[in-house]
């Protein structure tokens, strides 16, 4: 066969492929937050938009300070020091303290607006008195002190942020500054959604760093300990470098965030370029063991390999495509991308290794003394096992499937702010301490618009607002809640000399009115923009999986519906409703993902064997793993979340591999003469122990993911080597099972074994 390339161009542009990419490195934009998750059509993320036009951010950080002597003059004048810092960086809007919360007190002629305890207050205080001080105060119990004022907090509040890089930024800051004081000794926590962020960049860049050179230099490894050739571990590095390069940098002229899930594209694609290197390699091998050199044991090799590898690529990239589908914009960018860089994969090992292979491979392969030789065993014994009683394979692996069908069901869609990291990970224990200390750190906010400028001035409307806030107070989920309405409230009750009679709505307009001139604090306009017809009940919720989020939201929603609210409408919003999203998000997302790969995948296989019946006899292989997969993850109670959304896709997209080379070299050899029993003896002779190969190198690679930070990390790389296994087995055991049934059948029909 002639070659199109000449090996020296082969192999400069394998080199510039393995390199050059690297220059766009870096451009990589590190960003894992958010808002980046969600579709921009939202509603939930438009609304979101328009809210923060008017209102501060819900996205906060949280340092919980814990001690006896939180309340002296040192630890006072040290966060007032601390809040002086924040407070001058270009990113943080407001933190509140206990010297910048707005307290109201009662006055002579009315009342005023002061810092809650700030030096000038607590230098009237012993420290006994500043406690009670801060625990009568209407918002701060629950915000930032503890019931038992044993913990007080720091709330950093940023500007708008882009990026997780900018979160970084701010908490690098502020435990800089506290640093700086004496409250570094009582620092017990460090959490809230900015933490959570930062949390996962951190385990992001650690995955990469690790995962990179773990899965390539396993793979390497292994093709060294198969093959021991080190003309085969020095390309299949190029090939690994110039497939991984290239897959990040289509991310980043897409101009697409490097995520956790875009984390997961550098493992993948060096496990796809290891195991195709592995068929392409044993190849070789087999040619070589034929007595051939040179362009003619490269010619035999493409004839194994070729027509194969382009299907495989074809059905990956169509399983890794399909995630496209999903709304979620890390997952429908890892997709493509993944895609493309299966493309790209097939094309290097077809285009470029040839030449060079054929103009610079003079050795022999070992393989007689190969490792690879020492998989040949368990192959035949499945091998055997499957055409010799392929009846009782068919129904004992038919009612394993039924048997774990039930537990499907059992798979529920969730995210967990808290199963995010392992129990014993800092971020876990921080963000459940702050709930146990002061309140949850999921935020929910219930928005209720009026009919007009200065609508909700009226005490009728304030009234239906303070009734629906004291039913929420009612929920076990909810923590806190804090409404205009109590201010409103507050300032009445200061007015009439603190009388407990008067902490009430007042029901004159005018008086409110008067209230709302007189008042010059800042936290009121943190909760009614400044038209008073827009203005928000903020909730802290004790909950933070997605579907607890949207039971509570739906509790939320369908109250306000059942009351009358006159002419308010009422919207809920904020991270809680962005992050319960994401429950409706996976669904679609996985529907839509494993129903898009199984029909391109069949219709490329139809394609490839012209033949509908023979793409599904293929199919039935590389859909039992994802039964199995989802099996497992409703036995042992897995969600299906972020990352486990995309195993079903993924884990078609590679599986379906070894079954097209199987399956093509059974189809090849039955049209030349053999019967289906020696045609399946042969195929799995030469593809049987490559196809256990890649499996196993996959699998190593996978596994390797297991050692991830992040929870939904550790489930995908494991779930998807479960998966592999389970195709892997359907591939010695059941496909050769399920052919020879084929054959007899169709023998008995009155064709003959060839036409299989």
């Amino acid at each position: 066969m002639r070659l199109s390339l000449s090996a020296p161009v082969a192999l400069v542009l394998l080199l510039a492929l393995a390199t050059l990419p690297g220059g766009l490195l870096l451009k990589l934009e590190l960003n894992n937050a958010p808002e980046i998750y969600f579709p921009l059509a939202s509603p939930a993320v438009q609304f979101e938009s328009a809210l923060r036009e008017e209102f501060p951010l819900d996205e906060v950080l949280v340092v919980l300070l814990e001690g006896d002597d939180l309340f002296d003059d040192v630890s006072l004048a040290a966060m007032e020091q601390v809040v002086r810092t924040l407070q001058a960086h270009p990113r943080v809007d407001r933190v509140l303290a206990l010297s910048t919360l707005d307290h109201i007190r009662g006055t002579a002629d009315g009342f005023t607006v002061e810092p809650l305890l700030d030096t000038s207050a607590a230098a009237q205080l012993d420290s006994e008195q500043r406690r009670a001080r801060v625990l009568s105060d209407r918002f701060a119990p629950g915000l930032l002190v503890s019931r038992d004022a044993g913990a007080v907090a720091l709330v950093v509040r940023p500007v708008e942020l882009e990026e997780s890089l900018q979160r970084l930024d701010i908490q690098r800051a502020t435990l800089n500054a506290i640093a700086e004081t004496p409250l570094h000794e009582y620092v017990s926590a460090v959490g809230g959604q900015i933490a959570l962020d930062v949390a996962q960049l951190r385990a992001m860049i650690r995955d990469s760093a690790m995962f990179i050179p773990l899965t390539t230099g396993l793979g390497l490894a292994l093709i060294g300990w198969m093959f021991r050739r080190w003309m085969a571990v020095l390309t299949a590095g190029l090939v690994i470098g110039a497939v991984v390069s290239s897959s990040v940098g289509l991310l980043i002229l897409a101009g697409r965030p490097y995520t956790l899930i875009s984390a997961i594209l550098p493992p993948l694609m060096a496990a796809l370029s290891v195991a195709l290197l592995i068929h392409w390699f044993n190849a070789l091998a087999l040619a070589a063991h034929r007595g051939l050199t040179g362009q003619a044991r490269v010619n035999r090799a493409l004839l194994e390999v070729r027509r194969p590898a382009i299907f495989t690529a074809l059905t990956t990239s169509a399983g890794l495509a399909s995630l496209s589908l999903s709304p979620i914009r890390p997952i429908e960018a890892f997709g493509l991308v993944a895609a493309a860089g299966a493309l790209l994969l097939a094309a290097v090992v077809l285009l470029l290794l040839p030449p060079i292979f054929a103009r610079w491979d003079r050795s022999d392969w070992a393989v007689h003394n190969g490792g690879i030789r020492r998989l040949d065993r368990g192959v035949r014994a499945l091998r055997d096992l499957g055409m010799r009683r392929p009846l009782w394979v068919l129904g004992i692996t038919g009612l394993i499937l039924v048997l774990g069908v039930p537990q499907i069901a059992r798979v529920q869609t969730e995210t967990d702010l808290f199963r995010f990291f392992k129990q014993a990970h800092p971020i876990t224990q921080s963000n459940e301490r702050i709930r146990d200390r002061l309140s949850g750190v999921t935020t929910l906010e219930v928005v209720f618009d009026g009919p007009g400028r200065d609508s909700l001035q009226e005490p009728a409307r304030l009234e239906l607002i303070r009734d629906y806030q004291r039913w929420t107070d009612t929920l076990p989920e909810v923590d806190r809640s804090t409404s205009m309405a109590e201010l409103i409230e507050e300032m009445h009750w200061a007015f009439h000399d603190e009388d407990p009679d008067y902490r009430a709505l007042p029901d004159d307009a005018a008086l409110i009115a008067q209230y709302l001139f007189i008042y010059d604090g800042i936290d009121l306009h943190e909760v009614v923009n400044r038209e008073f017809d827009r203005t928000r009940l903020m909730l802290n919720l004790n909950v933070h999986g997605a579907r607890e989020i949207n039971r509570v939201i739906a509790l939320l929603e369908g109250e306000a519906a059942a009351r009358d609210l006159q002419d308010m409408s009422v919207t809920v919003g904020g991270f809680g409703r962005l992050f319960g999203d994401q429950e409706t998000l996976l669904i679609q997302g996985q529907v839509r993902g494993l129903a898009g790969a199984v029909v391109l995948i069949f219709l490329l296989m139809a394609l490839q064997w012209r033949s509908a019946s023979a793409s599904a006899v293929c199919m039935i292989p590389n859909l039992a793993p994802i039964v199995v997969i989802f099996s497992i993850m409703g036995l042992l109670g897995i969600w299906l979340d972020m990352a486990t959304a995309m195993i079903a896709s993924v884990a078609v997209g590679i599986a379906v591999d070894d079954t097209i080379h199987v399956y093509h070299g059974y189809r090849r050899r039955v049209k030349a003469g053999l019967s289906p029993v020696w045609a399946l003896a042969r195929t799995y002779q030469q593809a049987g122990r490559a196809v256990t190969a890649t499996t196993l190198v996959l699998c190593g690679q996978f596994l390797l993911l297991s050692t991830s930070q992040f929870v939904p990390t550790i489930e995908f790389g494991v779930l998807t080597a479960v998966g592999l296994v389970t195709a892997l087995l359907f591939d010695l055991l059941f496909l050769p099972a399920l052919l020879i049934v084929l054959a007899r059948r169709r023998s008995m029909g009155g064709g003959t074994l060839r036409q299989t």
